[in-house]
């Protein structure tokens, strides 16, 4: 938990302490009620999973299927609105923004073709989703690529990748560090 809680002040610098993070942040309560829910999805528990699952998107406002497979030290910053569909898979130290989606390209066309299969993306490890970005299908998103605010990607990413645009669209190289809201230093304007 304390690395947990580290690599979120790690990367936010509006984050002050880790007493701070447990008590305001809704991303830390939405992954510490994942692992409940995802316990009781394992244990073939459903309605109870789906129900924590329930409780905190109401009390957090992200909603994380309970199925979903998440690694270490997901940052959910912000964190209103954000999607996380049933198979989901993500690495560790990826960063999702607000407003985020990852789910399903037809999820109410042929229901039941589409239970017990794969239809929600694969983050790798330290992949940062952008504000507002949907990553749709199951697509699979190269380690330390970053997707940019409001993006739609419904194709594979390559690793080191900066996908912008709609449909999104590679647009250069990711360095390895951390960079917020997936925004490179040569994707900045200064012309301003």
């Amino acid at each position: 938990m304390s690395d947990f809680l580290q690599s979120i002040i790690d990367r936010d610098p509006a984050a002050k302490s880790k007493l701070s993070l447990i008590l305001t942040y809704p991303g830390v309560k939405s992954v510490f009620f994942h692992r409940i829910a995802n316990f009781f999805y394992l244990a073939k528990f459903d309605l109870i999973a789906r129900f924590i699952s329930q409780l905190s998107r109401f009390l957090t406002g992200i909603e994380i299927h309970p199925g979903a497979k998440i690694g270490k030290n997901l940052f959910i910053d912000h964190g209103m609105g954000v999607v996380i569909g049933e198979t989901s898979e993500i690495g560790d130290n990826v960063t999702i923004y607000h407003m985020a989606t990852l789910g399903g390209i037809a999820p109410s066309i042929n229901s039941n073709q589409q239970r017990m299969v794969k239809r929600h993306p694969t983050l790798k490890d330290c992949v940062v989703v952008g504000s507002g970005a949907q990553i749709l299908g199951p697509v699979i998103i190269g380690a330390n690529a970053k997707v940019g605010a409001n993006a739609v990607v419904t194709k594979d990413v390559p690793e080191n990748a900066v996908m912008v645009g709609i449909p999104a669209k590679n647009v250069g190289t990711a360095t390895k560090e951390f960079k917020p809201y997936a925004v490179e230093e040569a994707d900045k304007d200064t012309s301003n």
